[in-house]
């Protein structure tokens, strides 16, 4: 009788855990399907993020390295690897698939050490960024009359960004400075003419006093803060997702062998 009794209490304890461990599973199991729905939105934004600020500096490319443009697109490309990826981590969670959440761990893992190699070699380009810059403008200013494209760029760049030369207006040649860097001193007013343009300084209010470098070093600053800020939130998710992963994988694994 008594031997009895514990078995039937080993019996209950062995269901108990049984159920626990099935509720946790599940518990597990539907917290990566929501948390993979939140993935799948912030693969959106990312695409999003990569977009603007692409557009907003590819919009003076001419005058931008290719490491300065190459960071939004890896956000895009990466955005779309991970609203796919999302989808993959909901059907295994769904299937209870460890090979499949395996996948979708590794998957995450490879898209945030692409991300942390992005953003650390944008952070050691950063250091000679103005130098390259500057060479770029430079380069660019010295066939502003030769090249009908540095023409269009550096017009362009000076009227988008109300600036004139690379630091200040008299860094153009004598009697050369474009039109591009004046501007009707209010609304309604006749606008300078080329010759007072081309004679005004720095101090003249109807020539741009910045230089075009501080300007798209400022655009440039800015769509990097975004970059890096959507960067980080998309990189706590993908920390979060391989470790949910890796978890309900392992329980899995165990319920599989038990």
């Amino acid at each position: 009788m008594v031997r009895s009794t514990v078995s039937v209490t080993r019996l209950n304890k062995d269901d108990n855990g049984s159920i626990m461990e099935s509720c946790s599973m599940n518990l597990i199991k539907y917290i990566l399907f929501l948390f993979n729905l939140v993935f799948a939105i912030s693969g959106i934004a990312l695409i999003v993020a990569g977009a603007f600020v692409y557009s907003d500096v590819g919009e003076f490319k001419y005058f931008m390295e290719g490491r300065i443009l190459a960071p939004p697109i890896v956000l895009i490309i990466a955005g779309i690897i991970i609203f796919l990826v999302a989808f993959l981590g909901c059907y295994g969670a769904i299937k209870e698939s460890y090979y499949m959440l395996i996948a979708f761990a590794v998957c995450l893992l490879i898209i945030f050490i692409v991300e942390l190699a992005v953003g650390i070699a944008a952070a050691v380009f950063k250091a000679d960024f103005e130098m390259v810059m500057r060479d770029t403008l430079k380069a660019s200013m010295d066939k502003y009359h030769s090249d009908k494209s540095d023409k269009l760029a550096w017009d362009h760049v000076q009227t988008k960004l109300e600036c004139c030369g690379i630091d200040k207006p008299e860094d153009w040649p004598n009697n050369q400075r474009p039109y591009s860097c004046c501007h009707s001193t209010r609304d309604g007013a006749t606008p300078p003419d080329l010759k007072q343009c081309q004679a005004a300084i720095s101090n003249d209010e109807y020539v741009y006093s910045t230089g075009c470098l501080d300007r798209l070093k400022m655009k440039a600053s800015d769509n990097a803060k975004i970059l890096i800020g959507v960067g980080i939130g998309i990189a706590f998710i993908e920390v979060i997702g391989i470790a949910l992963a890796c978890w309900l994988a392992a329980a899995i694994k165990k319920k599989e062998q038990s």
